[in-house]
């Protein structure tokens, strides 16, 4: 079944097993097999430039194959509102990528106080040498962002939930403020929600980002990122990605694709097995506070209970500030010790949230533990908890 042939209609679940399938370009095979190539050959001049020039089509392997274009076509059916997307090499390099293309020396970035820290660091670290000058603000600024707004203002850069202490922002409220300014744009880190859970696009925000090694993927076995955007800002993404030469496997968009299938499936059992999780350790007196935006005392319940249809199976909890963080870590038999998230894998990590924070300081006492529930029994996912926690 072509994209073509698709109704507008289709819930997400349904698109996902049929977005970016062309079984009749590839003599029926169920999914669009891997196209590897470096040089492709054209039988004029005319046509190698029309392929140039068509950013739906490739001139060179670098800019994309079949395989690249049937993700790109999916992602961006589930993103929705008319956009398209653009892939590269990770999650952190789309976030490097479309900050990069809206830097101009002189500039100035608004990003939320509750970033992922490669972002933190890509702003500080990189784009200060540039000349582009950021402002964290607090997460729960909503409309009173636009007193932030400055004429030189190019970006404002939102996540929501923030990363380890999931924040939720009043994305509407935000989008709004800078519809004001023309030339401001607005990005959103959607990793966490995916869009089956919420739409960046749909609330006008003008990019919408995911690090596709997480949820699309969905498996721990690869790297990559997508950006998508329409209009203005989709071309000048476009245009920087070439300029950088980014580009991305064949036989990883492949995989993505295959995870792409099952990620409805994938997100109600994490959804489920994180909610499972956080209610149990919210009953604990061992735990001082679980931030999860889908428990009824998250204090962004209600704005993630407006705007999202689901919740991940990322969320952080708080033990004491002495507890012995390594007894309980080392010796859990299904919580797996490691970075990333978004497999099928259950993991655990401590959050060390002093260098996380500039604008509201993380002051609350305790250590912070960063899970994701992966696909297992939930039951025993508990029982290696209990017996974790009986160790700190």
């Amino acid at each position: 079944m072509t994209k073509s042939k698709l109704s507008k209609t289709l819930k997400d679940t349904t698109l996902a097993s049929h977005v970016g399938r062309q079984p009749d370009d590839h003599q029926g095979l169920v999914n669009v097999p891997v196209h590897r190539a470096s040089s492709i050959l054209f039988p004029t001049l005319a046509e190698l430039h029309a392929a140039t020039m068509d950013p739906a089509r490739s001139a060179y392997g670098r800019t994309g194959t079949a395989s690249t274009f049937a993700l790109q076509d999916a992602i961006a059916a589930l993103e929705g509102s008319g956009g398209a997307t653009v892939l590269t090499p990770s999650g952190s390099s789309a976030i490097s990528t479309v900050l990069l293309t809206f830097a101009r020396p002189g500039g100035h970035f608004l990003v939320t106080d509750a970033v992922y820290e490669s972002t933190r660091a890509f702003c500080d670290l990189v784009l200060k040498d540039f000349g582009v000058e950021t402002t964290y603000y607090d997460p729960a600024i909503g409309a009173e962002i636009a007193g932030l707004i400055r004429p030189e203002t190019t970006v404002i850069f939102l996540e929501s939930p923030g990363s380890l202490t999931f924040e939720i922002q009043d994305v509407p409220a935000i989008v709004a403020a800078a519809k004001s300014h023309p030339d401001l744009v607005t990005i959103l880190d959607n990793t966490w929600s995916t869009p089956l859970f919420f739409k960046p696009l749909g609330v006008g925000v003008d990019v919408s980002l995911q690090s596709v090694t997480k949820y699309i993927g969905g498996h721990a076995d690869l790297m990559m990122g997508s950006l998508t955007a329409s209009g203005t800002p989709l071309k000048l993404i476009r245009r920087m990605v070439r300029r950088l030469g980014l580009c991305v496997s064949p036989d990883e968009c492949f995989l993505a694709l295959r995870g792409l299938r099952t990620l409805a499936p994938r997100l109600e059992r994490h959804q489920a097995n994180g909610l499972a999780l956080a209610r149990w350790l919210e009953a604990l007196p061992e735990v001082s506070r679980v931030l999860h935006p889908g428990l009824e005392s998250f204090p962004g319940h209600d704005l993630w209970k407006r705007d999202f249809t689901g919740a991940s199976g990322l969320f952080s909890f708080v033990v004491e500030p002495d507890a012995d963080v390594a007894a309980m870590v080392d010796g859990m038999e299904l919580f797996g010790i490691g970075y990333s998230w978004g497999g099928y894998e259950t993991l655990i990590l401590p959050a060390h949230m002093k260098s996380a924070r500039s604008v509201v300081p993380w002051d609350e006492p305790g250590q912070v533990l960063r899970v994701h529930a992966g696909l297992e029994d939930p039951d025993d996912l508990i029982a290696d908890l209990e017996a974790g926690l009986s160790r700190l």
